[in-house]
């Protein structure tokens, strides 16, 4: 399992994946989730994975490699398309094409056709985008309403990003959030794991800032027990309960 995040604000983008593939408690490896598609001045985008990591490189390798288009019967890749609604029908269309290829062979093993996709980005002079790919091949984007989309193990991370985060949200309170986000789904889901690859798209900037966040991150490690200390003294602040039939001595 895995969890990615991608948060979608005025500002840009802030993606954010763990690193950390297993199948049992003692088979674990690490392998990127997050793969980077740049060409200086004309396009930046990102892709994160979650699902089952052989379908995913296979898709991962279609859009570079290149899938045929059903109407104009043209050979596309994700430095070719000319928008990124044009990449996320791509992305999608290589998904169905991994299916066609593996997925009754995976179905007579009893294997899940599991995968989902964050793609993001933006091509000279169009829209900045956020998509979410399903294992069918469909999507949806990111925006105003719902301005960040997660794939993976999302539900410990979910509570603070639906909390917190606004279209205003500025990328430096972004990454905080999406780094809080993160350590409560490692604190609570040992199928997620460090090391951590951290992008931040400026909007309009076609420039992708990237980082490799360890157990040996400073400032990861300042944030974690940050939050867990503003926890604990949030709830202790909290009024005590008037449903018990005695009144505690501790607290307010």
């Amino acid at each position: 399992m895995t969890y990615c995040v991608g948060l979608f604000l005025d500002e840009g983008m802030v993606l954010l994946s763990d690193t950390r593939t297993n199948a049992g408690v003692d088979n674990i490896s690490t392998f990127a989730k997050q793969h980077l598609f740049q060409r200086e001045g004309d396009r930046a985008i990102v892709a994160m994975t979650a699902g089952n990591l052989a379908v995913s490189q296979a898709v991962i390798n279609l859009i570079q490699e290149g899938v045929l288009h059903p109407d104009t019967g043209q050979v596309e890749t994700i430095f070719s398309v000319h928008s990124m609604f044009a990449a996320a029908a791509l992305t999608g269309a290589a998904v169905r094409q991994v299916y066609r290829t593996y997925g009754p062979t995976m179905q007579e093993q009893g294997v899940p056709f599991d995968v989902s996709i964050l793609l993001g980005g933006q091509l000279a002079g169009r829209t900045m985008r956020l998509f979410q790919v399903y294992a069918a091949g469909n999507f949806i984007n990111a925006t105003p309403d719902t301005p960040f989309l997660q794939v993976g193990e999302h539900k410990y991370g979910k509570p603070i990003l639906d909390r917190a985060v606004t279209p205003e949200t500025p990328l430096s309170d972004g990454v905080k959030l999406a780094l809080i986000s993160m350590d409560s789904t490692l604190r609570s889901n040992l199928t997620v794991g460090l090391p951590l690859d951290l992008t931040v798209y400026r909007k309009d900037s076609l420039e992708l800032a990237t980082w490799r966040i360890t157990e040996d991150d400073a400032y990861f490690r300042e944030l974690r027990c940050g939050w867990s200390d503003a926890l604990r003294a949030a709830y202790k602040a909290m009024p005590s309960p008037p449903y018990l039939p005695w009144r505690s001595t501790e607290g307010p």
